[in-house]
């Protein structure tokens, strides 16, 4: 068996886990708890992965993808984008406004929503190519000064502000919780805000947490190394 076989063999045991994890969260934690574990959503977070550990994942069905930049996603996913039909690509790393342009055109559905520039660039570019882009407010969950994201206690009021002056599609919140601290609360706390804000969807859980997010409500999962194994490193 050739290396690439190999690789191709091991993404699908992968493949076969997550889901067989997913369904046991959904049968333990949907029916009796929340009514939305049913449709939890396995966003494949392929980003600095190349297209031939992406193939057999597109092969198996797998349709919803995450990439982190804007222009790596530019460089590989057209050519995909042409024989798999039904892809839909996330957003799911910071969005510069000068690469509003680009992500408008390749991806359906912008996760780091997290300013008012960033919502105001979005907008006029959405109406302008008539697409219809669905997004998650970033919430910076821990107050963290390195990483992105609406503070807490501004993210219900961005909602609205995002909805009634900018037009834009808000269908959920995002967060990524503090390493090394327990996320069980951080994504407990994401779900009362998503309650407040009105929104349905919550993009929270990795590949070491994903169970736990769902046990609190998300209704999307990002799953990368546990998926692929370890990334390959950016150029």
């Amino acid at each position: 068996m050739s290396f690439a076989q190999q690789s191709e063999q091991t993404i699908a045991q992968n493949y076969d886990l997550i889901l067989d994890r997913v369904k046991k969260s959904r049968d333990r934690f949907g029916p009796a708890g929340n009514q939305a574990q049913q449709d939890t959503t396995i966003v494949a977070v392929s980003k600095t992965q190349p297209v031939e550990k992406i193939k057999p994942l597109l092969d198996l069905g797998h349709r919803v993808f995450g990439e982190n930049r804007v222009q790596e996603a530019l460089g590989k996913w057209p050519a995909l984008l042409e024989k798999y039909p039904g892809v839909q690509l996330h957003l799911v790393g910071p969005l510069q406004t000068n690469k509003v342009r680009d992500a408008v055109k390749i991806f359906d559905v912008i996760q780091s929503l997290d300013r008012e520039k960033l919502a105001l660039a979005l907008s006029r570019e959405i109406k302008s190519r008539e697409r219809d882009i669905r997004c998650f407010v970033q919430v910076n969950i821990g107050r963290e000064e390195q990483k992105a994201g609406i503070d807490p206690d501004g993210a219900v009021k961005f909602v609205e502000r995002c909805r009634e002056e900018h037009g834009l599609d808000i269908v959920g919140l995002m967060c990524i919780p503090p390493l090394g601290e327990a996320a069980g609360p951080y994504f407990a706390q994401l779900a009362i805000l998503a309650e407040r804000a009105g929104v349905k969807c919550l993009s929270m859980g990795m590949s070491g947490d994903f169970e736990t997010a769902m046990e609190m409500g998300a209704t999307h999962v990002r799953i990368g190394t546990a998926l692929f194994g370890a990334r390959q490193v950016s150029r």
